[in-house]
């Protein structure tokens, strides 16, 4: 299956009562028992990130419907909700943390709900799941002069590694913006690979630092779900969200044209 077609499917919060900030990209808890419960009925095969890259890199099998189920940025809730859940079904998951908002010794303040202490960061790695890197303070990482890019990647994998006692291996870019420049700094601080969002379906050629996701939010019914997973109408599903991308993707390269005209006159 070198040439598979993979949903990534890309959480944030699991909550019944989420902050305002995060409402609209959060699941509720029984939304997403739910979701998992669809995932066993179809017979697909959860795998992790760093599984998923380390074959596609190799060459090596992958189960006949694999499916890849991602947090981002160390929701409080991934812990108390989602963990059960996956547990009952043995299922494989990875967890982008930013180091800088969760609680504890190297909180940098702005995070925008409840967040993972470091003691459930260390019981999700015990159980089997993959904790990878989300950046220290959760930026735009293409809109950060070089110093302060590779201070956020950095910082955010050596406290992984001083915490766990493990490298992570896997990175998802924040708000899923990248450039060339930030992916090979990505690269060459060393991760294995990441993960963008651009909702569509992963795949091989897309390369190992650019491997696309399905974002699952508050309104996903289960019958779009279920679509999403078994990678139909994935277009249409998404039509309003690659119009508004298309959109601030103009609109940021125009900062950076002028953010790199203003540096040139200086």
């Amino acid at each position: 299956m070198t040439d598979a077609r993979v949903p990534i499917l890309m959480y944030h919060a699991v909550a019944a009562e989420p902050s305002a900030a995060t409402r609209a990209l959060s699941v509720t808890p029984e939304a997403f028992a739910e979701q998992m419960a669809v995932i066993a009925d179809l017979g697909l095969a959860p795998i992790s990130t760093a599984e998923l890259a380390e074959r596609w890199r190799y060459g090596g099998p992958l189960p006949d419907r694999p499916v890849l189920v991602t947090f981002d940025d160390g929701y409080e809730g991934v812990h108390r909700h989602a963990l059960p859940v996956l547990t009952k079904h043995s299922f494989a998951a990875t967890v982008f943390v930013t180091t800088g908002w969760l609680r504890g010794p190297h909180h940098a303040g702005g995070e925008l709900g409840t967040m993972l202490d470091w003691d459930q960061v260390r019981d999700l790695a015990a159980a089997g799941v993959e904790i990878g890197g989300h950046s220290h303070t959760h930026p735009q990482l293409d809109q950060l002069p070089d110093d302060r890019l590779r201070r956020e990647l950095i910082l955010c994998k050596e406290i992984v590694q001083d915490e766990l006692g493990s490298v992570p291996g896997s990175f998802a870019y924040p708000y899923g913006y990248s450039s060339r420049r930030v992916r090979e700094a990505v690269h060459e601080t060393g991760y294995g690979q990441a993960l963008a969002v651009n909702n569509g379906l992963a795949r091989r050629r897309q390369g190992p630092y650019a491997l696309t996701r399905l974002t699952v939010r508050r309104g996903t019914s289960i019958d779009e779900f279920m679509r999403l997973v078994e990678g139909r109408a994935i277009a249409r599903t998404f039509a309003g969200d690659r119009a508004l991308t298309k959109g601030y993707a103009l609109v940021r390269r125009a900062r950076q044209v002028r953010r790199k005209a203003i540096r040139s006159r200086v």
